[in-house]
């Protein structure tokens, strides 16, 4: 499996390298008030993906942290429910009464 995921990243890396190689061109941006900024395309859609990605990416790890949290809460408290409702220890139960006549545990 690990090299499946290697094999993909490698993919998506050449991928990535082939399209910055073909597309390496100067774009014209007009910002506020006659301010021009000249950008590379690739470093223009790589920084609009991040700015996509970032904002679900943090939702996604709040999300999975919470989760975790609700999740050790349950089996804290199912611990503690089975704490309570297992029998009393043997220190607390009286020894065994031993019959007159009969063989001991182990043999003679």
């Amino acid at each position: 499996m690990q090299f499946l995921k290697t094999l993909l990243w490698f993919l998506v890396a050449v991928v990535a390298a082939l399209f910055i190689h073909g597309n390496w061109t100067t774009v014209r941006l007009n910002l506020w008030a006659d301010l021009v900024a000249d950008v590379n395309l690739p470093l223009l859609l790589i920084a609009t993906f991040l700015a996509g990605l970032m904002p679900m990416l943090l939702w996604h790890h709040a999300v999975r942290w919470r989760m975790r949290q609700r999740l050790n809460s349950a089996e804290r408290a199912m611990a503690d429910l089975r704490g309570a409702m297992l029998p009393p220890s043997s220190e607390s139960t009286p020894p065994p009464v031993a019959i007159p006549g009969a063989v001991p545990p182990g043999g003679a």
